[in-house]
Order: structure tokens, then C-alpha cells, then sequence
């Protein structure tokens, strides 16, 4: 009870007073859904461009595939049924399949899940009435409106009950993503309903769409929840907003587009060469946009693209990411904090962690994610064994907990950088003062033109448990194994790992995650040292 006191405290800490109010509001108050009808909507003289399409959610009628997950919806009680984890469900309120590709063919099984929802989510009762789902189910409704397809007037009625109930209802104590979303759907409504309420939605939208970029967007066009993925989502919104906007003939600010700019060029340095994102803190594939979307949406609304010539050095100083690339290797390096601080629950205990990809495919990696659920799942693939970094003494190297909760955070420090025919990159992080002996890890990274040297000092004192973890993509081959030296395999090319240390090293089994749902098994190589700090590992990567 005492260690969860101290999690909880050295958690809430870092929030931010109107986090803290507002979950004591949300507590004392509750809000009851306004059910007076729903004002006329106003169509846009230009249809917009097409919006992005998601893949087909949809199997029958009644049967979805969420997270991997097939389940039907037969009756009332399937759309809150405890038998689902929280995100299957909210997918399900999402309605993104009347979106997705080749929607068109699916449009009678769209019209009875509209009603079938009404009908059996009464106004405020359950998860589809919580401010996120209602948000993306806004949004994607909305969307459908604009696509051409006739909304009943029980419908319309329906729309803005849910924009009503939203607007009173607003994510303040989580901020972030969802604050934004919640932004997004009441500009959303407010441009398509007529009169003076669908006019304050509009100006709550677009307030908190004004107040939120600069907060949410660095400096260096990065998200600042620092997720790969979180950032395309977010990307995607803009678009969203920019294109619905051109639609009506209603001019935005321009830090919309210089942000959208920004956002691209961030994006595409954290891009393999595989064309996907890498896994960095709550990331994985199959829930953001492709980057290739991204850019051609862009493109369609007319947004003019920076051209830049790529480098072989690219340091995301707001963020805290390096890219490195040479002909044969990219690598994307971690030298960020956890996130902002009032808002960690995306972020991982990856500190100076970093992927790699050698002949164009994926070798050394970070594990992924697969689920949101609470439970050993979530806190291993948030905790530091499952990325490419160094544990000490079987700690994580910030304290993640629960499912989205951070208590004392790693600091990323003494970050320097040399380029020439060499390049260096060395940064340091105090995530395991809390231990005894305080063991500080510091990692420099050196790069050739066909080797990586990567060069690990723990320092402090006494005796810990030192574990280099480097995670191998599962079509990664381990052909051979002889002491501290292995062979591995990719695409037919031979990269050979080799650890300098006086500890051991062992190949063991564990699971990659690409997806919600999915776990693909794979191999981790570890380098293990028991013994008294300081302590000094060189591994190099050659091929």
C-alpha cells in the first residue's frame, strides 16, 4: 500500500491544477443530455476532397474486426459488453467504417448500425456517450453527411444531442489527443448545423483548436506526446479540418498549414525505410494513416510540400529524436523525456533506446504495443526490457504503472553530437538515481560507414544488475552464436553483433507486436553483468 501511495503521489504531481479540478468536477457533477431537436444543416457549395480511408471494419451487418478482434453486435447489452477491453469497444462506437474503403458497397449495413446505435445507446448511458468515442463518431458521421449520403431527421436529431452533450462534456482533465478531437468534432459540427448554438460549438472548436497547436505541436513539428503514431492521428486531423474548411470557404489561421508542414517533415524522419513508423513510446501499426496518405491528402488539398535533401544527421532538438542515414543503415535514436509532463500516458520507459535498419529492412527494433488494457501485457511492452536500451537491477527506467500512469521519469541529459566521415551521438539519463548507488546510464553511439560501435558506461556505486536488451525484428535470422559474438540474417545479408564486457550473452525468445491483438514471436539478444558499478559494454553492429 505504501509503494502504491508513493506511485500515485509522485504521479499526480505532475498534473496541471485545471487536470486536477476537472476530474473532481467530473465526479461531483453530471451533466444530463439536452433532447430538444436539431436545427437545419447547411452542405457545402464545394464537396470536399476525398477524407482518408481506413480499412473496412465491417464483416456482415452485425460483425466487426477491431484490434484484430471479431465479435458481433446482435443485441442492446453488445454495445457496452464487459466480455470486450475498453478500446474494442470504443472502435466499435467510432463508426469509422462508413468511411473506409469501398464503404459504398457497405451503405444499407451503415444505415441500420446508425439506427441500430440510436436506438440502444440511450442519450449519456455507456461508452459511446464518453467524450472520445462521441468525438470520432461525430466526426465520422459528419464525414458520411459530406460524402453525399442522405441523414434521416432522427439522425440529425441524434447528431446533435451527442454535439450538445460534448460541448458540456469537454476532456479538460485529460488535455491532449483528446481535448483536440473533442476540438475537431465541434468545429465539425459547427460548420455543417445552422444557428446560434451550432455557432458557439464552432468557437469553442476553433479556441481550443488555436490554443492547443502551439501546445501540442514542437517546435520541430513533432506531436509532443513523442508517439509516432499519435502524431499521424493528429496530422490526420489537421488535414481533416483544413479540408472541411476549404469546403465552406472559411479561411483557418495560418499556423494550421505551417503546422501541417512542420508535421510532414517530422513524420518523415521517423519513417523506416519500409515506409512505416517506428516504435517509439504508444506505437504500432494499423491506427494512423500511412505516411504515403498523409503526404498525397496533402498534396490534394493543395498544401505545398518543403522539398530538402536528405541528410545523414536530422536531430529533432524540440523532440528529442536523431536520425542517422547513411547508404546501407538508417537508424532513428531516442533522446527524449517520456512526454510532457502532465500527460505521460502514451509514453514508454525507452530512454536512449534506438531502432535500426540495415539493407532497407528493419533489424533492431522496440518491441510495440498490442493492447491498453491494465494488466502484465501493457506494463512489460511500456517497460524498458522490451526496447533496444540498458535495465538496471530489473527497474524500468521511468515508473510506469497501471495502464497510462508515470510516477518518478527519466531525464535525458549532456546530449551532444559530432558529424563528419564519423558521426557521434552521446546522451546520458538518471531514470535509476532512485536506485541505490544511484546508477547513472550514459550511451554514445558511433557511425561508420559500415559499422556501429554503441558504447554503454553505468556509473554509481555498488553492486547491480545490468542488462543490455537488443530486440530483433522477427524476420531477423540468428544463424549462428559463439560466445559474445552473433550472425544474424536479413533479406539474405549476413550483420554480425559483437559485445566487449566481462558479462553474458544470451538469445532468448519474446514477442514483437505490430498491431493491437497481435504478438509475432521474436528473439531478444541480451548482454547480462552482476557485479559493482561503473561498468563499460561496447557492441558492435558490422555487416
Amino acid at each position: 500500500m505504501l509503494s502504491k501511495a508513493l506511485l500515485t503521489i509522485n504521479t499526480i504531481k505532475y498534473l496541471r491544477f485545471i487536470q486536477i479540478f476537472n476530474r473532481v468536477k467530473r465526479r461531483l457533477i453530471k451533466f444530463s443530455p439536452d433532447l430538444s431537436g436539431s436545427s437545419l444543416i447547411i452542405l457545402p457549395k464545394n464537396k470536399p476532397c476525398l477524407f482518408i480511408e481506413s480499412q473496412e471494419k465491417m464483416l456482415n451487418d452485425n460483425e466487426f474486426k477491431f484490434l484484430n478482434v471479431i465479435s458481433s453486435v446482435q443485441k442492446k447489452e453488445d454495445w457496452n459488453s464487459n466480455k470486450h477491453e475498453k478500446l474494442w469497444l470504443y472502435n466499435l462506437h467510432y463508426f469509422d467504417d462508413l468511411n473506409s474503403i469501398n464503404s459504398h458497397k457497405r451503405l444499407n449495413w451503415h444505415k441500420s448500425l446508425i439506427q441500430n446505435w440510436i436506438d440502444n445507446n440511450p442519450p449519456g448511458f455507456g461508452n459511446g456517450w464518453e467524450a472520445y468515442p462521441s468525438s470520432l463518431r461525430i466526426v465520422n458521421w459528419i464525414k458520411w453527411i459530406l460524402s453525399g449520403n442522405n441523414f434521416e431527421k432522427e439522425w440529425l436529431d441524434s447528431l446533435t444531442i451527442q454535439l450538445r452533450y460534448l460541448s458540456i462534456n469537454l476532456e479538460k482533465h485529460l488535455l491532449g489527443n483528446h481535448l483536440f478531437s473533442n476540438g475537431k468534432a465541434l468545429l465539425f459540427g459547427g460548420l455543417i448545423f445552422q444557428g446560434n448554438e451550432a455557432n458557439a460549438w464552432y468557437k469553442v472548436g476553433l479556441n481550443i483548436l488555436e490554443n492547443e497547436l502551439p501546445e501540442q505541436v514542437l517546435k520541430d513539428g513533432g506531436n509532443f506526446e513523442l508517439s509516432p503514431m499519435y502524431h499521424g492521428i493528429f496530422l490526420e486531423d489537421l488535414l481533416d479540418i483544413v479540408n472541411i474548411h476549404q469546403s465552406y470557404n472559411i479561411r483557418l489561421p495560418s499556423k494550421v498549414n505551417s503546422s501541417i508542414l512542420n508535421m510532414i517533415d517530422w513524420l518523415k524522419t521517423m519513417i523506416h525505410p519500409d515506409g512505416n513508423i517506428s516504435f517509439f513510446n504508444d506505437a504500432t501499426y494499423g491506427v494512423s494513416p500511412p505516411l504515403a496518405d498523409l503526404v498525397n491528402y496533402a498534396l490534394v488539398l493543395n498544401i505545398e510540400l518543403k522539398t530538402e535533401a536528405i541528410q545523414n544527421l536530422t536531430y529533432l532538438k524540440s523532440s528529442g529524436y536523431a536520425r542517422v542515414e547513411k547508404n546501407d543503415f538508417i537508424s532513428i535514436i531516442d533522446l527524449a523525456n517520456i512526454g510532457p509532463d502532465y500527460l505521460p500516458g502514451h509514453g514508454h520507459a525507452d530512454a536512449l533506446s534506438f531502432e535500426l535498419s540495415i539493407f532497407s529492412k528493419r533489424v533492431i527494433v522496440n518491441s510495440g504495443i498490442s493492447t491498453y488494457e491494465i494488466g502484465k501485457d501493457r506494463h512489460y511492452q511500456r517497460g524498458t526490457s522490451s526496447h533496444s536500451t540498458i535495465t538496471i537491477d530489473e527497474e524500468n527506467s521511468s515508473e510506469v504503472w497501471g495502464g497510462f500512469r508515470v510516477a518518478r521519469r527519466a531525464r535525458v541529459k549532456n546530449i551532444l553530437m559530432n558529424q563528419g566521415s564519423l558521426i557521434r551521438i552521446s546522451a546520458c539519463h538518471d531514470g535509476y538515481h532512485r536506485l541505490k548507488g544511484k546508477p547513472s546510464h550514459c550511451r554514445e553511439w558511433l557511425f561508420y560507414e559500415k559499422t556501429i560501435e554503441i558504447i554503454d558506461s553505468i556509473s554509481g556505486f555498488g553492486n547491480h544488475k545490468i542488462k543490455s536488451v537488443l530486440p530483433i525484428h522477427p524476420d531477423v535470422l540468428v544463424i549462428k552464436i559463439d560466445h559474445n559474438y552473433v550472425e544474424l540474417e536479413v533479406n539474405g545479408n549476413k550483420i554480425n553483433v559483437e559485445f566487449e564486457g566481462i558479462g553474458e550473452l544470451n538469445v532468448v525468445p519474446s514477442n514483437y507486436y505490430p498491431g493491437f491483438g497481435e504478438a509475432i514471436m521474436n528473439k531478444q539478444l541480451i548482454y547480462s553483468y552482476n557485479g559493482e558499478v561503473p561498468f563499460k559494454l561496447k557492441t558492435r553492429i558490422s555487416w
